[in-house]
Protein backbone atom coordinates (compact mmCIF):
# COMPACT_ATOMS: atom_id res chain seq x y z
CA UNK A 1 0.00 0.00 0.00
CA UNK A 2 1.41 3.42 -1.01
CA UNK A 3 2.27 5.97 1.64
CA UNK A 4 -0.02 9.00 1.75
CA UNK A 5 0.98 12.40 3.11
CA UNK A 6 -0.41 15.91 3.08
CA UNK A 7 1.67 18.86 1.86
CA UNK A 8 0.79 22.07 3.69
CA UNK A 9 1.94 25.69 3.63
CA UNK A 10 1.43 28.72 5.85
CA UNK A 11 -0.23 31.51 3.89
CA UNK A 12 -2.69 34.40 3.86
CA UNK A 13 0.10 36.42 5.45
CA UNK A 14 -0.18 39.60 3.39
CA UNK A 15 -1.65 42.69 5.06
CA UNK A 16 -3.42 45.48 3.19
CA UNK A 17 -1.15 46.56 0.29
CA UNK A 18 1.85 44.69 1.78
CA UNK A 19 2.27 41.38 -0.06
CA UNK A 20 3.96 38.34 1.42
CA UNK A 21 4.28 35.00 -0.34
CA UNK A 22 3.03 33.57 -3.64
CA UNK A 23 -0.17 32.01 -2.35
CA UNK A 24 -1.88 31.58 -5.74
CA UNK A 25 1.10 29.59 -7.06
CA UNK A 26 1.48 27.52 -3.90
CA UNK A 27 -2.19 26.57 -3.90
CA UNK A 28 -1.64 24.75 -7.20
CA UNK A 29 0.97 22.51 -5.56
CA UNK A 30 0.03 21.91 -1.92
CA UNK A 31 -2.91 19.97 -0.50
CA UNK A 32 -3.63 21.96 2.71
CA UNK A 33 -3.34 25.68 3.57
CA UNK A 34 -2.77 27.12 7.03
CA UNK A 35 -4.37 30.56 6.82
CA UNK A 36 -3.28 33.42 9.10
CA UNK A 37 -6.15 34.76 11.18
CA UNK A 38 -5.30 38.45 11.45
CA UNK A 39 -3.19 38.52 14.62
CA UNK A 40 0.36 37.81 13.42
CA UNK A 41 -0.51 38.49 9.77
CA UNK A 42 -3.43 38.69 7.36
CA UNK A 43 -6.61 40.76 7.35
CA UNK A 44 -10.26 40.02 6.42
CA UNK A 45 -9.71 40.71 2.72
CA UNK A 46 -6.58 38.54 2.58
CA UNK A 47 -8.31 35.74 4.48
CA UNK A 48 -11.30 35.86 2.11
CA UNK A 49 -9.13 35.81 -1.00
CA UNK A 50 -6.88 33.03 0.27
CA UNK A 51 -9.75 30.79 1.34
CA UNK A 52 -11.60 31.35 -1.91
CA UNK A 53 -8.51 30.27 -3.87
CA UNK A 54 -8.08 27.25 -1.59
CA UNK A 55 -11.65 26.13 -2.28
CA UNK A 56 -11.17 26.65 -6.04
CA UNK A 57 -8.06 24.45 -5.95
CA UNK A 58 -9.55 21.72 -3.77
CA UNK A 59 -7.07 22.52 -1.00
CA UNK A 60 -7.93 21.88 2.66
CA UNK A 61 -8.26 24.91 4.92
CA UNK A 62 -6.68 25.26 8.35
CA UNK A 63 -6.73 28.05 10.93
CA UNK A 64 -3.25 29.33 11.77
CA UNK A 65 -3.54 31.37 14.99
CA UNK A 66 -0.57 33.26 16.41
CA UNK A 67 0.31 35.96 18.89
CA UNK A 68 -1.03 39.49 18.34
CA UNK A 69 2.28 40.65 16.89
CA UNK A 70 2.00 42.10 13.39
CA UNK A 71 5.32 43.92 13.57
CA UNK A 72 7.20 40.82 14.70
CA UNK A 73 5.21 38.47 12.43
CA UNK A 74 4.24 36.41 15.48
CA UNK A 75 7.80 35.26 16.02
CA UNK A 76 8.38 37.15 19.27
CA UNK A 77 7.61 35.30 22.50
CA UNK A 78 4.74 36.71 24.55
CA UNK A 79 3.80 35.41 27.98
CA UNK A 80 0.04 34.90 28.36
CA UNK A 81 -2.12 33.17 30.96
CA UNK A 82 -3.91 30.01 29.92
CA UNK A 83 -7.19 31.94 29.93
CA UNK A 84 -5.69 34.50 27.56
CA UNK A 85 -4.37 31.71 25.34
CA UNK A 86 -7.79 30.09 25.17
CA UNK A 87 -9.43 33.38 24.20
CA UNK A 88 -6.70 34.02 21.63
CA UNK A 89 -7.46 30.68 19.95
CA UNK A 90 -11.25 31.01 20.26
CA UNK A 91 -11.17 34.42 18.58
CA UNK A 92 -8.93 33.48 15.67
CA UNK A 93 -10.52 30.08 15.00
CA UNK A 94 -13.95 31.70 14.99
CA UNK A 95 -12.81 34.26 12.44
CA UNK A 96 -11.32 31.54 10.26
CA UNK A 97 -14.51 29.48 10.39
CA UNK A 98 -16.65 32.44 9.36
CA UNK A 99 -14.38 33.40 6.47
CA UNK A 100 -14.14 29.79 5.27
CA UNK A 101 -17.92 29.39 5.34
CA UNK A 102 -18.34 32.58 3.33
CA UNK A 103 -15.94 31.10 0.74
CA UNK A 104 -18.06 27.92 0.56
CA UNK A 105 -15.42 25.96 2.46
CA UNK A 106 -14.76 24.87 6.02
CA UNK A 107 -11.88 24.79 8.50
CA UNK A 108 -10.65 21.21 8.78
CA UNK A 109 -7.54 21.68 10.92
CA UNK A 110 -5.71 24.00 13.27
CA UNK A 111 -1.98 24.70 13.46
CA UNK A 112 -0.29 27.11 15.87
CA UNK A 113 2.03 29.74 14.37
CA UNK A 114 5.53 30.98 15.11
CA UNK A 115 6.51 31.72 18.69
CA UNK A 116 3.16 30.43 19.95
CA UNK A 117 3.91 27.07 18.29
CA UNK A 118 7.52 26.96 19.46
CA UNK A 119 6.57 27.71 23.05
CA UNK A 120 3.82 25.08 22.95
CA UNK A 121 6.35 22.58 21.59
CA UNK A 122 8.22 22.94 24.90
CA UNK A 123 5.27 23.43 27.26
CA UNK A 124 2.63 20.70 27.33
CA UNK A 125 0.24 22.67 29.56
CA UNK A 126 0.38 25.61 27.18
CA UNK A 127 -0.24 23.37 24.18
CA UNK A 128 -3.15 21.72 25.98
CA UNK A 129 -4.76 25.09 26.76
CA UNK A 130 -4.59 26.05 23.07
CA UNK A 131 -5.91 22.72 21.80
CA UNK A 132 -8.69 22.47 24.37
CA UNK A 133 -9.87 25.91 23.29
CA UNK A 134 -9.94 24.85 19.63
CA UNK A 135 -11.76 21.60 20.40
CA UNK A 136 -14.39 23.47 22.42
CA UNK A 137 -15.29 25.20 19.16
CA UNK A 138 -15.04 22.09 16.95
CA UNK A 139 -14.46 18.67 18.58
CA UNK A 140 -13.82 17.11 15.15
CA UNK A 141 -11.03 19.52 14.28
CA UNK A 142 -7.72 17.96 13.22
CA UNK A 143 -4.89 19.31 15.37
CA UNK A 144 -1.64 19.64 13.43
CA UNK A 145 1.26 19.04 15.82
CA UNK A 146 5.04 19.22 15.73
CA UNK A 147 5.74 15.51 16.11
CA UNK A 148 7.91 14.37 18.98
CA UNK A 149 7.26 17.50 21.06
CA UNK A 150 4.98 18.62 23.89
CA UNK A 151 2.44 19.60 21.23
CA UNK A 152 1.99 15.96 20.28
CA UNK A 153 1.84 14.79 23.90
CA UNK A 154 -0.85 17.36 24.71
CA UNK A 155 -2.97 16.46 21.68
CA UNK A 156 -2.71 12.72 22.34
CA UNK A 157 -3.75 13.23 25.97
CA UNK A 158 -6.88 14.98 24.69
CA UNK A 159 -7.72 12.07 22.38
CA UNK A 160 -8.40 14.35 19.44
CA UNK A 161 -7.68 13.86 15.75
CA UNK A 162 -4.00 14.51 15.08
CA UNK A 163 -1.83 15.20 12.03
CA UNK A 164 1.87 14.73 12.76
CA UNK A 165 3.89 17.43 10.98
CA UNK A 166 7.49 17.75 9.83
CA UNK A 167 9.10 20.71 8.08
CA UNK A 168 10.64 20.76 4.62
CA UNK A 169 12.45 24.06 5.09
CA UNK A 170 13.64 23.94 8.72
CA UNK A 171 16.50 22.14 10.46
CA UNK A 172 15.90 19.99 13.55
CA UNK A 173 17.51 19.66 16.96
CA UNK A 174 17.97 16.23 18.54
CA UNK A 175 14.87 16.74 20.74
CA UNK A 176 12.64 17.14 17.63
CA UNK A 177 12.32 20.91 18.09
CA UNK A 178 13.26 23.32 15.32
CA UNK A 179 16.68 24.95 15.23
CA UNK A 180 16.34 28.59 16.28
CA UNK A 181 15.97 30.90 13.28
CA UNK A 182 18.85 33.04 14.52
CA UNK A 183 21.32 30.18 13.96
CA UNK A 184 23.05 29.41 10.65
CA UNK A 185 21.32 26.72 8.59
CA UNK A 186 18.07 26.89 10.57
CA UNK A 187 16.07 27.79 7.45
CA UNK A 188 16.65 25.69 4.33
CA UNK A 189 16.58 27.64 1.06
CA UNK A 190 17.88 25.04 -1.40
CA UNK A 191 14.88 23.32 -3.01
CA UNK A 192 16.69 20.15 -4.06
CA UNK A 193 18.26 19.72 -0.65
CA UNK A 194 14.86 20.16 0.99
CA UNK A 195 13.30 17.61 -1.38
CA UNK A 196 16.00 14.97 -0.90
CA UNK A 197 15.89 15.43 2.87
CA UNK A 198 12.10 15.16 3.11
CA UNK A 199 11.96 12.11 0.84
CA UNK A 200 14.50 10.43 3.11
CA UNK A 201 12.49 11.31 6.23
CA UNK A 202 9.21 10.01 4.81
CA UNK A 203 10.88 6.80 3.64
CA UNK A 204 12.47 6.30 7.07
CA UNK A 205 9.38 7.37 9.02
CA UNK A 206 11.66 9.57 11.09
CA UNK A 207 12.94 13.09 11.60
CA UNK A 208 16.58 13.33 10.59
CA UNK A 209 18.24 15.94 12.79
CA UNK A 210 21.20 18.18 12.03
CA UNK A 211 23.48 15.75 13.89
CA UNK A 212 22.22 12.85 11.76
CA UNK A 213 20.13 11.31 14.52
CA UNK A 214 16.90 9.60 13.44
CA UNK A 215 13.80 10.11 15.57
CA UNK A 216 10.97 7.71 14.59
CA UNK A 217 7.70 9.68 14.30
CA UNK A 218 4.27 9.57 12.67
CA UNK A 219 4.47 11.71 9.53
CA UNK A 220 1.05 12.77 8.23
CA UNK A 221 1.86 16.17 6.76
CA UNK A 222 4.85 18.15 5.51
CA UNK A 223 5.04 21.93 5.92
CA UNK A 224 6.85 24.71 4.18
CA UNK A 225 6.70 28.40 5.05
CA UNK A 226 4.92 30.57 2.51
CA UNK A 227 7.05 33.59 3.44
CA UNK A 228 10.30 31.86 2.39
CA UNK A 229 11.39 33.37 -0.96
CA UNK A 230 11.96 29.91 -2.44
CA UNK A 231 8.64 28.49 -1.17
CA UNK A 232 7.17 27.66 -4.59
CA UNK A 233 10.37 25.99 -5.78
CA UNK A 234 10.64 24.01 -2.53
CA UNK A 235 7.00 22.92 -2.76
CA UNK A 236 7.42 21.77 -6.37
CA UNK A 237 10.66 19.91 -5.63
CA UNK A 238 9.27 18.21 -2.52
CA UNK A 239 6.10 17.12 -4.31
CA UNK A 240 8.09 15.77 -7.28
CA UNK A 241 10.49 13.86 -5.02
CA UNK A 242 7.68 12.27 -3.02
CA UNK A 243 5.69 11.30 -6.11
CA UNK A 244 8.84 9.82 -7.66
CA UNK A 245 9.07 7.59 -4.55
CA UNK A 246 5.45 6.47 -5.00
CA UNK A 247 4.06 8.61 -2.18
CA UNK A 248 0.49 9.87 -2.69
CA UNK A 249 -0.18 13.54 -1.89
CA UNK A 250 -3.63 14.04 -0.40
CA UNK A 251 -5.29 16.67 1.80
CA UNK A 252 -6.09 15.83 5.40
CA UNK A 253 -9.42 14.07 5.77
CA UNK A 254 -11.72 16.72 7.16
Amino acid sequence: MALTVDLNADMGESFGPWVMGRDADLLKIITSANVACGFHAGDPDVMARTMRMAVENGVGIGAHPGFADLQGFGRRRIKLTHTELRNLVHYQLGAAQAMARAAQGRVDHLKLHGALANMAADDEAMARACYEAALEIDPDLIVMVLVGTAQERAARALGCRIAGEIFADRAYNDDATLVDRSLPGAVIHDAEHAATRIAAMVKAGAIITESGRRLPVQIDTICLHGDTPEAVQIASAVRAALEADGVDLKRLAG
